[in-house]
């Protein structure tokens, strides 16, 4: 770029979601090329984000969700759209959502003349049942002026099935943050985990349908009969989301599994300081997601060096090799308890953790921010004409 730009970032929540964390670190980036960066995002529990981002920032606070998900979003976009009405909170070059939520509040706002366009990152696309749902999702990808996605999968659906050329940003790790260097903090972490003293195997995201933690859970307890001293921990699930009902089969398939239970802890989400030790207490990760769009915590579980455990399918498939992870079927739980038994062999676990560190320093967040560039460029050119 020609000149530094002022850039307002729009997350749908403070939350340590993947595309809330990509909005966040893609800011730092920018922020550290040269740009001033202020990250966006509505705030009911008054915390702010889940960490205190390098740039600017404003969690602006928002009443409490209203019932009922259609009813929620829809609330989330008027806080949006209230937020950005005064003119002096809309002085930035260009305005950039990364979520339905922002895409519609920022398609209002340029529908009544308040601002110029914005671009929209496409982290990957939801099937909701609720039509309202859907058409609210498909405004907030259509109406943009430039759209962004963050993987070769979603960039070629939103060109089949939506006729949208999106430009590939791809994803980053932090390695300053996630390595695998030990710092004292992991002890102290297991303990007040209450952990026992065997292999941990680790599922991030919480309890949803398409983390798929029901077949993974499935497979920790195929695994437990042959290692009784492994332990598995949940962690993560703050989501806007309503995932009650597969929470609750959830539940009721904890509570047929018997003493084998006592080896399963649901953590929720934790601390940010405590995500990169987190890896680093585990034996591997498990990430065995039906559908994602890139997979953050995959390239985090590898710059801290353990093994992972994956999914065979898109988008995993696009940056990883058969000799960087443990590939697995995410509809059979067998072939899930298979992956995480492959783990303990030695041989085979030290190949995966050399070409895991290797994986996770090709993606660095400077290349993510410098790929945004010509797209922000092309924005002001047509934003000028």
């Amino acid at each position: 770029m020609e000149r530094p730009l002022t850039i307002a970032m729009l997350a749908h929540s403070t939350n340590p979601r993947g595309g809330v964390v990509h909005a966040m670190q893609l800011s730092e980036a920018l922020q550290q090329l040269g740009h001033e960066v202020v990250l966006h995002a509505p705030d009911s529990s008054g915390k702010g984000f889940f960490r205190s981002p390098r740039c600017g920032s404003t969690a602006f606070p928002v009443a409490p969700a209203a019932p009922g998900m259609a009813r929620m979003v829809e609330q989330r976009i008027a806080d949006y759209v209230s937020y950005f009405e005064p003119s002096a909170r809309r002085c930035f070059d260009l305005f950039h959502a990364h979520d339905g939520i922002s895409g519609n509040a920022l398609a209002t706002l340029r529908q009544r003349g308040l601002i110029s366009g914005f671009v929209r990152t496409v982290h990957h696309i939801d099937d909701f049942a609720d039509s309202r749902l859907m058409e609210l999702q498909s405004r907030s990808i259509r109406a943009a002026d430039r759209c962004l996605a963050v993987s070769r999968t979603w960039q070629s659906r939103l060109a089949t099935e939506w006729g949208i050329t999106a430009e590939l940003s791809g994803n980053g790790v932090d390695l300053d943050r996630f390595t695998p260097q030990q710092d004292g903090s992991e002890k102290t972490l297991r303990n007040k985990l209450g952990l026992g003293a065997g292999p941990i195997f680790l599922a991030v995201g919480g309890i949803e349908a398409r983390k798929n933690t029901r077949r993974i859970l499935d497979a920790f307890l195929q695994l437990h009969h042959l290692r009784p001293d492994a332990q598995l921990i949940i962690a993560g699930g703050a989501s806007l989301l309503d995932h009650g009902a597969y929470q609750q089969e959830f539940a009721a398939q904890m509570a047929a599994a018997g003493h084998a239970a006592a080896a399963v802890h649901v953590i929720g989400p934790i601390a940010d300081a405590d995500m990169a030790p987190l890896y680093r207490l585990a034996h591997t990760l498990v990430f065995a997601s039906v559908t994602e769009g890139f997979g953050l915590c995959v390239l985090e579980a590898m710059a801290c060096g353990i093994p992972v455990v994956v999914s065979s399918v898109a988008p995993f498939t696009e940056y990883l090799s058969a000799d960087d992870v443990l590939w697995c079927n995410p509809d059979r739980p067998a072939s899930i308890a298979n992956a995480m038994a492959l783990s303990f062999n030695n041989h085979l676990r030290q190949r995966l953790i050399t070409r895991g560190l290797g994986v996770a320093s090709r993606h660095n967040w400077d290349r993510v921010a410098k790929a945004h560039l010509p797209v922000y460029a092309n924005m002001l050119e047509r934003a000028d004409a």
